[in-house]
């Protein structure tokens, strides 16, 4: 019952639906998931902590990043398959879902060409976490 309840009350929240959703495409850095969502780095943790804690995604390090993915089907618990097979059938054509993933191609892309630029420059990767925030920003809202 306990892995039930854990799992319906991470499915409550509306950002933590959308970043299953994002996550089912691709894994994603901390600072991604905060760009897209356009959220405080503090809530968009929590958010993935209650939903880590549902065990619905998981987390790597890579240096002083941290990656998010789904969680892996076929070793997960019956009821985490189910879950994320129903909100993904249910949700799959939703325009707020389709319009978060145009928000993370575009986001990602110019990640991509500011990342390119930066390792022409022979810059650290230092700039990542800072930086994602004002990719999101720059000509991709929301209400796009």
């Amino acid at each position: 019952m306990f892995d039930f309840m854990t799992v319906a009350k991470a499915l409550t929240d509306e950002n933590r639906v959308r970043i299953l959703m994002a996550l089912r495409a691709r894994e994603m850095c901390v600072c991604q998931i905060t760009g897209f969502l356009d959220l405080a780095p503090s809530t968009t943790s929590k958010h993935l902590s209650v939903l880590r804690q549902a065990r619905l995604i998981e987390s790597r390090k890579k240096g002083k990043w941290v990656y998010y993915t789904m969680a892996d089907l076929p070793s997960a618990l019956p009821v985490i398959r189910e879950a994320l097979t129903f909100v993904h059938n249910a949700l799959k054509d939703s325009p707020e879902i389709l319009q978060d993933r145009h928000r993370i191609e575009a986001i990602l892309a110019r990640e991509a060409d500011f990342c390119s630029e930066m390792e022409r420059r022979n810059t650290p990767d230092s700039y990542h976490s800072l930086e994602i925030h004002t990719l999101a920003d720059d000509n991709t809202t929301a209400t796009e």
